[in-house]
């Protein structure tokens, strides 16, 4: 019995495993016979890996096809993230160090600062020369060397140098934050991104399609030398043609950089930067945009070191910031035109409205005028710069009125133009001077009322009696003269004359951007259309499709009549005509042009030169506005850079070889040496010429010293 049970027993053992045999026959012959191909390919797809191969970034064009923003082809070296330990590492870098001339610690900071996915490259070098290539190609034989990729990649190209810059912009490796925010489009860590500029905001349409290759890796995982070669070909990016005329834009930073030296010849030595814009009038088409000092875009697109980008970031005269859009300033006299427009259309004063100008005006205190004008209309006022007259017309109109059309014409708002950063500037009203005052005076005496509060409260609780109430009353005499100086100053909290007859000729806490004030000056030229200034006009795809065009677009029409338009309009020929504040800049300009000189005062520095205007006077084409930062009057400091503008606008510009035009050439002041002067006019009334501007007066201020923090340029 018990021997046929054990075999029953073996039997069944036997049975299993028969049937263990059976099953993995069956799935051996299944592997082998009919999932063959389907194991082969896994297999071969188990040794390859897909590197992201860099999409070039569309180009940059000016409005005439001249290519501002190309690429070039660079080698960088890269290491393949394996999953090394820092110890396995080890020997990689420091042989890598030697062989790029670069530290450790470098290489290190590249790597730590990277988070690739596996076998994802850490770029350690761009730009590499040949030299370095072959050498690397050469060692790459060791074990230690096999994981360091060398690869080709687009290199962005700015052929122009410091041309442009402000417009452009710069591309650098995506940053932390960058990275957090656009990760859902595709960007990886070691990917480019536009960090300022068009190169930003245009950061969708510029950026390309990246491809990928396969990489061949052995059984631990390192890539092999061989490459199976592109499999996917990356996408270039979309092209921008921009509105700029590029010889206009050369011509306006070739300008301000002269008019930048020449201020510091004339001592004026805070004079370290300036900036234009001018715009087609008919569109609102920027056709130059510069800001000086400038950088280099290029620098950002080789290997710089963190170091390096530190240094240049942090430089005293701040060449990254873009003061055409984000430095807001005292407008100085350009602002007569908007007191002129709300004058008249609120019919505060006509064409006929006249103002004796005896040297000065009188409101509660004298003021200086910039010189004895006699009876002068509204007119005349704008062509010898009066204060006296728009001190006067100003009052009548009051400030309510004068905020309203300098809203209106576009003065205190952001324009839109499609570059980061840009400045709102500030136009004052009652509300915004009471915050500010408000606050200063938090700042100054708040701290004053609690550190009293604060030590008479341990006092007091510690006392008792007669102490205790004497104690309080020495607390309260303590906080009523604090409050007595608080009260000295409190005043100001609500708007006063002064604040007008500040605002009336662009000084006090009136700020802003040149843009604005180009803007400004080409709504009063084309009849009172506020356009938004654009730089983009078309993208075009790599295939040549055009993907997207932009036009003009109208934000309103402003609420000024033709025939008010036209008599300001008038006042700001007769500026550049004899007579006029700007006439020694332009006297012998064979184009008819209007304008305004303005001389922004700064407490305790140079003044700001300012100068705005259009051309040509009949038919308006171009408006511009420059600033010239601690340059002077804008009449010597301003004026001359918009004549060199306007020379390369109209191409006035001499030639290789060729004499001067008229003038001396490109925009030369007529105090250049050897260049023709201005015709001294025949003797009269209408053509005595003004004494040369000076600076808009000091503001009427309390008479006790109060430091309102007033936003600068």
């Amino acid at each position: 019995m018990e021997k046929k049970a054990l075999q029953k027993k073996i039997n069944i053992f036997f049975g299993v495993i028969t049937l263990v045999f059976l099953i993995l026959i069956t799935r051996v012959a299944y592997l082998q016979l009919i999932q063959t191909e389907h194991l082969q390919t896994l297999a071969r797809e188990n040794t390859l890996r897909l590197i992201s191969i860099a999409a070039p970034r569309g180009e940059i064009f000016d409005r005439n096809g001249t290519k501002v923003v190309g690429n070039r082809p660079l080698f960088t070296v890269s290491l393949v993230n394996l999953g090394q330990t820092r110890e396995e590492l080890e020997p990689v870098v420091l042989r890598l160090a030697g062989i790029l001339d670069r530290t450790p610690e470098e290489l290190w900071e590249a790597i730590e600062n990277q988070s690739p996915r596996r076998y994802e490259p850490i770029r350690l070098a761009k730009d590499v020369s040949l030299e370095i290539v072959t050498r690397l190609e050469e060692e790459q034989v060791d074990d230690d060397l096999r994981s360091v990729v060398i690869d080709f990649e687009p290199m962005r190209e700015y052929p122009f140098g410091t041309s442009l810059a402000h417009v452009l912009g710069y591309i650098r490796e995506i940053q932390p934050d960058q990275l957090a925010e656009f990760a859902a489009d595709g960007y990886l860590m070691g990917d480019v991104f536009g960090q300022a500029g068009l190169e930003n905001t245009m950061e969708k349409m510029l950026r390309g399609t990246p491809g990928a290759r396969q990489v061949e890796v052995d059984a631990f995982g390192r890539p092999v030398p061989s490459s199976l070669g592109v499999i996917i070909n990356p996408i270039p990016g979309n092209d921008l043609t921009l509105t700029i005329d590029f010889e206009v834009q050369q011509a306006a930073e070739e300008a301000l950089a002269w008019a930048v030296e020449k201020a510091q010849d004339e001592k004026h030595g805070d004079c370290l930067a300036a900036s234009a814009v001018v715009i087609d009038v008919r569109t609102g088409e920027i056709l130059a945009l510069a800001s000086f000092p400038a950088y280099d875009p290029g620098i950002f697109a080789g290997d710089l070191s963190a170091e390096q980008a530190r240094a240049l970031m942090t430089a005293a005269d701040r060449p990254f910031y873009n003061r055409a859009i984000q430095s807001a300033y005292p407008p100085g006299s350009t602002f007569k035109m908007v007191v002129a427009a709300a004058a008249l259309e609120t019919g505060q004063i006509d064409r006929q409205f006249t103002v004796f100008d005896p040297g000065y005006f009188y409101h509660q205190q004298r003021y200086s005028c910039l010189g004895a004008h006699g009876r002068v209309n509204v007119v005349r006022g704008i062509q010898v710069s009066c204060n006296t007259f728009f001190w006067t017309v100003g009052l009548r109109t009051g400030p309510e009125q004068l905020a309203l059309f300098a809203r209106g014409l576009g003065l205190g708002e952001k324009t839109g133009v499609e570059l980061p950063g840009e400045a709102a500037g500030v136009l004052p009203t009652a509300e915004y001077k009471r915050q500010l005052v408000q606050a200063e005076l938090d700042r100054r005496f708040g701290p004053q009322f609690e550190a009293v509060e604060e030590r008479y409260r341990v006092q007091i609780a510690a006392a008792g009696g007669d102490r205790r109430d004497q104690l309080r009353r020495e607390k309260e005499r303590e906080i009523a003269r604090i409050q007595a100086q608080y009260e000295r100053y409190a005043w100001d909290l609500t708007w006063r004359d002064y604040d007008t007859l500040n605002m009336s000729v662009g000084q006090g806490l009136n700020n802003y951007t040149p843009i604005q004030l180009a803007n400004y000056a080409a709504t009063i030229a084309n009849g009172g259309q506020l356009y938004q200034p654009f730089l983009v006009s078309r993208v075009t795809g790599p295939d040549g499709r055009i993907i997207s065009e932009f036009g003009p677009r109208l934000r309103h029409r402003v609420s000024i009549s033709a025939e008010h338009l036209a008599t300001i309009r008038e006042g700001m020929q007769l500026v550049t005509k004899p007579g006029g504040t700007a006439y020694g800049s332009f006297f012998d300009f064979p184009v008819p042009v209007a304008g305004k000189t303005g001389t922004a005062e700064v407490t305790g520095r140079d003044d700001h030169g300012l100068f705005i205007g259009f051309a040509p006077y009949e038919a308006p084409e171009i408006a511009f506005a420059v600033v010239v930062e601690h340059g002077g009057s804008g009449s010597k400091a301003a004026a001359p850079v918009a004549r060199k503008i306007l020379d390369a606008y109209f191409g006035l510009l001499p030639e290789d070889g060729e004499e001067p035009v008229a003038g001396g050439g490109p925009g030369a002041s007529p105090s250049t040496p050897g260049m023709a002067q201005p015709p001294t006019p025949d003797p009269g009334p209408a053509t005595v010429p003004e004494p040369e501007p000076s600076p808009e007066p000091e503001p009427v201020v309390p008479d006790v010293p109060w430091p309102i923090p007033v936003p600068s340029g």
